[in-house]
């Protein structure tokens, strides 16, 4: 997000009559609301009338359902589960209620939760604001409640209601933000602000919104492009085409938004489509990620492995229609069929209804039929580059923490992560979606620079390499050995950094638990700290003063199979921010004969969880090959045999019997030797013994 003097610039050329149509809308919409749910009823509003999950044949549609997916003018609350309603009849038929109203009967929590909405709006209409917090409640649902407020009471409230945004708004023009603050408290420290501007004199709240969300969208972020068959072959494309979505199955699960998260989802697959056998886990996630798509995100339409059938860009929110025959879960999507192709290479991946989209590769479909591919060199000056969610996410914990560290099994792209956080940082970020040698290319090139750095830590790696010690004076031409005073490789980073304090710079430690941490950052780990940037000590060694500038950050990466993060030291975990970098099925989406190379590594790595633990999981690596999934029966054999089996047999530490839980049939339960078979025999076995039963592969 920009700040200072362009928010106000960017104001100025702002058009405020573009917004009429979209605030003509607004108020039809704000008109339905109130005509159906008048506040002078609200003190007798029967649950019926209020909650997700009931039958609304009869009824009309229920007020959240109406704020949810009726009121896209209002603002947005889409995405995300049903929690947000507070209370809501999941699909099993039983209520999930909020902490507040938890164990109560579904008619007195609803007593409850309505005298509550009834009281914020007394409070509003009597200016009394602070009286909103009060309301425990309420605090359950801020999206909704702050929806609420802004509908009833537009002159009040203004119509954006994720906290997140809010906090993000009011920094961007210059207000404070507190962390607790709910929704409805930072929405009106925001109004407050706006109107404090003389910038935004005689604005609606429509038009501060709709300036807000085009010029300084909060998520600025590079979301994943998902490929998601129209049925199988495509067999539903027509009337996805012509009505302006795309659906999928799956539909025994119900409506997807009364799910909080991936394993209660999944634990609905393994009751819906028994013998899965993992792969529940990858269908879980995807159909949430389905669910989650947001108006702007990018799709491709398939038929087979071989074809595109268009483009879209998603134009809504996911909406559960049960009264379809089949394919009730459905987004809705402005297609574009100009891109319409027949690929020359098939992609693999693309055998099940979901798979994601390399950039790259969706930059070659959307330059069919509107000129050359779009390059990094073609960026327009000035505009910033949209970073992926994983790179994006490294970014905000530097910029909190000053320093993170990547981990994770073996295998999950740890340190590829940590290079394209780099290269952001390094001013590269457009480099990101490029092919691979290209990638690597700017890497070495970055790395021949100043800013950025990159060590691997090993056991024998100690303070005098990292900030200062004597070393061998290779240039001396006496007799004997003559020792000089050098500057490891962060003092050199810090140095340069000092002098360049406007720009960030950056140190990529690979292994860093391979190192004995505590020794080589010595008395620098207070100095990491942001609060104590600048705070200069005298090394014990040379008794210079020296001090950590606050533009230095490090991206540190470790494997858990190695260590876990328990082990270290604790000054050290106080200092950094940790992220996960899992196993990633999507990665390896793909068919291998008969075995769904997905399937099999959920399954696989949800066997070494339960036998082992999730640290020595595999890393989808292991089923890569120069980028790609593995794609023959002799590439995936070489995998199992020379690097998954051996793997697993120094977890597995000599234990044959725990191999063989692992593994299953593929090895020997008295020896632990493995089955001697044919590449084409082990992708069968694989499949027999890992993803039976799996269902989805309907592309």
């Amino acid at each position: 997000m920009n700040a200072g003097v362009d928010v106000w610039a960017a104001a100025a050329a702002f058009d405020r009559s573009s917004v009429a149509e979209d605030e003509a809308m607004a108020d039809a919409e704000r008109k339905q609301v109130m005509a159906q749910f008048p506040p002078g009823e609200w003190a007798m509003l029967p649950l019926e009338r209020y909650s997700l999950g009931l039958d609304e044949s009869g009824t009309g549609m229920t007020y959240c359902r109406l704020l949810e997916f009726g009121t896209p003018h209002l603002g947005s609350i889409r995405g995300g589960s049903a929690a947000k309603h507070i209370m809501y009849r999941h699909n099993s038929g039983d209520w999930r209620l909020a902490a507040p109203l938890s164990g109560k009967e579904p008619r007195v929590a609803w007593e409850q939760l309505r005298g509550q909405f009834v009281s914020a709006f007394q409070a509003v209409a009597a200016e009394d604001f602070e009286a909103l917090d009060e309301l425990d409640v309420l605090r359950f649902g801020p999206a909704l409640v702050t929806k609420s407020l802004d509908v009833y009471f537009p002159g009040h409230f203004l119509p954006i209601y994720s906290s997140e945004h809010l906090r993000k708004f009011l920094r961007l023009l210059g207000g404070t933000a507190e962390a607790d603050s709910p929704a409805w408290r930072s929405n009106r420290r925001l109004l407050e602000l706006v109107r404090s501007r003389p910038e935004f004199q005689g604005w609606s709240g429509q038009e501060v919104m709709r300036f807000l969300y085009r010029d300084f969208d909060p998520r600025p972020r590079q979301r994943t492009i998902w490929k998601i068959a129209p049925g199988e072959r495509g067999r539903l494309w027509d009337e996805c085409r012509d009505g302006g979505f795309v659906c999928v199955g799956w539909d025994e699960l119900g409506d997807l938004s009364q799910y909080q998260s991936d394993t209660e989802l999944k634990e609905a697959c393994d009751r819906r489509y028994p013998g899965s056998s993992g792969g529940s886990l990858t269908l879980a996630r995807r159909l949430l990620a389905f669910r989650d798509l947001e108006a702007g995100d990018r799709i491709v339409a398939n038929r087979g492995v071989d074809e595109v059938l268009a483009t879209g860009t998603v134009s809504g929110g996911y909406r559960f229609y049960p009264d379809r025959p089949e394919f009730q879960h459905v987004v809705p999507v402005t297609w574009d069929v100009s891109h319409a192709q027949k690929l020359s290479k098939p992609q693999h991946g693309w055998r099940s209804t979901f798979a994601k989209v390399d950039p790259a590769l969706f930059a070659t479909f959307t330059a069919h039929r509107t000129g050359s591919v779009p390059g990094p060199d073609q960026a327009q000056k000035g505009v910033p580059v949209a970073l992926p969610e994983d790179v994006q996410a490294v970014l905000d914990a530097l910029e909190r923490k000053g320093q993170v560290i990547l981990h994770g099994p073996p295998g999950t792209g740890k340190t590829r992560l940590a290079l394209g956080a780099a290269l952001a940082v390094a001013g590269r970020a457009d480099m990101l979606g490029t092919d691979p040698d290209r990638r690597a290319e700017a890497q070495a090139e970055m790395l021949q620079g100043n800013r950025v750095g990159m060590v691997t830590f090993h056991p024998s790696y100690g303070y005098e390499d990292f900030v200062e010690g004597f070393k061998p004076d290779l240039s001396a031409t006496g007799p004997g050995l003559t020792l000089a005073l050098a500057d490891g490789l962060f003092h050199t980073l810090c140095s340069r950094a000092s002098a360049h304090p406007e720009e960030t710079f950056l140190l990529v430690i690979d292994e860093i638990n391979r190192g004995d941490l505590p020794r080589i950052f010595g008395e620098l780990i207070t100095l990491l700290e942001l609060d104590k940037r600048n705070l200069p000590v005298a090394l014990p060694v040379s008794k210079r003063r020296f001090s950590v500038p606050p533009n230095v950050r490090i991206v540190g990466t470790m494997n858990t199979a190695d260590r876990s993060i328990s082990h270290l030291d604790a000054a050290v975990r106080r200092r950094f921010a940790f992220l996960p970098v899992g196993p990633d099925p999507d990665a390896v989406s793909g068919t291998v004969g008969p075995l769904d190379l997905a399937a099999f590594f959920e399954s696989l790595n949800t066997r070494i969880t339960r036998h082992l633990d999730g640290d020595h999981q595999i890393g989808h690596a292991y089923l890569l090959r120069d980028g790609e999934p593995i794609a023959t029966e002799e590439d995936l054999a070489a995998a199992f045999h020379h690097e998954v089996i051996p793997l697993l047999e120094d977890y597995c530490l000599g234990r044959a019997d725990l191999l063989h839980r692992i593994l299953g049939s593929l090895v020997d339960a008295d020896s632990g030797r493995p089955a001697l078979m044919s590449p084409q025999d082990l992708a069968t076995a694989l499949a027999t013994e890992f993803t039976s039963g799996t269902p989805g592969l309907d592309a």
